[in-house]
């Protein structure tokens, strides 16, 4: 069965087919719109399913990403691909999975929301939020470069950038605080604004102390995350690409070279740079194995989007940081390494082509 046959079955029926097909999601389905601990990750609150889940499928996790339909949530949340995820949800749609773990099907008598209200407000949260804020350069962002000095960056943040004084920090609807806030845009495959991205601070320059210091504010449905990035600078005809955030600032700082971020893992596979980007290097984080990721999520990521570009016709290399994953610690980035080894720890783009040419060699 191809997916444009399984899509307008599984319509109304997502919740049903992800309780059945990815039970460690049922706390999310019973909450639905709430958050939930992630069930790949753990923590406390960082997961929700959307409202309109039964339709969509969709969720989110505040460092997982986004995931628009129900095909992305069950990818992520069970390790599959998607010939393995279109698979299970025809055989679940043809009954062949048992319907004791499956959720009563969505009550007819369920209000449907305005077409469009949600968006529009969404948009002007958006809005709101952008244009409140301030250059980092600005006297009162003090708290952001404080917070970017203690990370050990001392390069000039780009005008990518940006400060906002005071931003609520939710869990779920509920507002628990308000915090100052580096925020950047993060633009879709194609450039266009998506949504925004979030790193709750103190006024001292630490990170918040919340659960999730660092969100992606919701968006409009007719935009699209999948393939985009935080453009931070302008790129060459060599574009390099980081995973979060202060990982890609060490990267501009250990290199010299343009670099864009990723967000997260999801995001570093799927990205698309642009045209004129002749080739992209990869600064992958060294990120533990697990049972869903046996070589590292971070270190699989890189690896697939860099088959996938050569497939594009685009040049490609991934570079993990040297050395071994500190004791306690989830991973090894090149934020590590800049404060570990300076400038010392970058290879060079001339050491880069060396060790590529001795691959295919």
């Amino acid at each position: 069965m191809k997916a444009e046959d399984v899509r307008p079955l599984a319509r109304g029926r997502w919740g049903e087919i992800l309780a059945a097909l990815a039970p460690q999601l049922q706390p999310a389905l019973d909450r639905m719109g709430r958050h939930v601990p992630c069930p790949v990750h753990g923590g406390r609150d960082g997961y929700r399913v959307f409202k309109d889940v039964d339709v969509t499928g969709g969720s989110v996790c505040n460092t997982c990403g986004v995931f628009a339909d129900g095909f992305a949530t069950l990818m992520w949340a069970n390790g599959w691909d998607f010939s393995t995820a279109l698979k299970a949800v025809a055989e679940c749609l043809n009954g062949a999975r048992s319907a004791r773990s499956a959720r009563p099907a969505p009550s007819a008598t369920r209000p449907e929301p305005v077409k469009g209200e949600d968006d529009e407000k969404l948009r002007q949260s958006l809005n709101h939020v952008w244009n409140e804020s301030v250059p980092i350069s600005d006297r009162d962002a003090e708290p952001a470069r404080l917070y970017l000095a203690r990370r050990g960056i001392s390069i000039r943040p780009p005008e990518a950038l940006r400060f906002h004084p005071s931003l609520a920090y939710y869990d779920g609807d509920k507002v628990v605080g308000t915090f100052p806030a580096i925020i950047a845009m993060v633009s879709g495959a194609q450039g266009n604004p998506v949504t925004i991205h979030r790193t709750y601070l103190t006024r001292d320059g630490q990170k918040a102390p919340v659960e999730s210091p660092k969100k992606l504010m919701g968006y409009p449905k007719d935009r699209k995350l999948i393939g985009g990035a935080i453009r931070l600078v302008d790129p060459g005809s060599v574009l390099a690409v980081a995973e979060g955030l202060e990982t890609a600032l060490a990267v501009m700082e250990g290199t010299g070279l343009p670099v864009w971020c990723a967000v997260n893992a999801l995001l570093l596979e799927n990205f698309v740079p642009p045209a004129r980007v002749e080739r992209v290097i990869v600064f992958a984080d060294k990120d533990r194995p697990s049972e869903q990721h046996p070589k590292g999520h971070g270190q699989e990521a890189a690896v697939r989007l860099v088959q996938r570009l050569w497939e594009m016709g685009i040049k490609a290399s991934a570079i993990v940081p040297a050395g071994e994953i500190p004791p306690g610690q989830k991973s090894l980035d090149w934020l590590d390494i800049l404060n570990r080894d300076g400038k010392a720890g970058f290879p060079t783009l001339r050491s880069i082509d060396e060790h590529v040419m001795r691959r295919v060699a």
